[in-house]
């Protein structure tokens, strides 16, 4: 196998990589604990708060739309979508949940930009605030890994 493994977030060096990140205010208590983490671990990587832009929008599926300007932008070497969808009584949260993970992938393969993608979709709120530290952080690293990779493999 050729090329390099760099699985451990130890080795993964972010200093020049432009991130944006946009954030669903819906839930917001829990959106914006998942954006924290993720500040926090692009800063731990090496990220500058200079090479980040950070938007909200108003719900998940609104992020696509957002994830898409910064796309074509060309500005940014990875991208990081947040939000939190608790299921609800309705059908909503299928269709919520469904059509913002689509969006995000499409992104993603489209541009050919990596998002990491940290919307949350959860039965209830205590399984949200169980995972919002642990998944912004991961989200964070996820987005300096694969904008790594794919300068890499160009």
């Amino acid at each position: 196998m050729q090329g390099s493994d760099k699985g451990q977030t130890a080795a993964l060096d972010g200093r020049g990589l432009r991130v944006g990140i946009v954030q669903a205010r819906f839930n917001e208590t829990l959106t914006s604990t998942l954006a924290k983490a993720c500040l926090a671990e692009l800063e731990r990587l090496g990220v500058q708060s200079s090479d980040i832009r950070h938007v909200t929008v108003p719900g998940a599926l609104e992020v696509p739309v957002a994830l898409q300007a910064m796309a074509v932008s060309g500005r940014y070497d990875a991208l990081v979508a947040l939000g939190c969808i608790i299921r609800g009584e309705t059908y909503h949260f299928e269709l919520v949940a469904n059509e913002s993970g689509a969006g995000v992938t499409r992104l993603t393969l489209d541009h050919k930009l990596p998002i990491a993608n940290a919307i949350l979709t959860v039965e209830d709120e205590p399984q949200a605030w169980a995972r919002a530290q642990e998944k912004g952080r991961d989200a964070g690293t996820v987005a300096v890994e694969m904008a790594l990779l794919l300068k890499e493999l160009k």
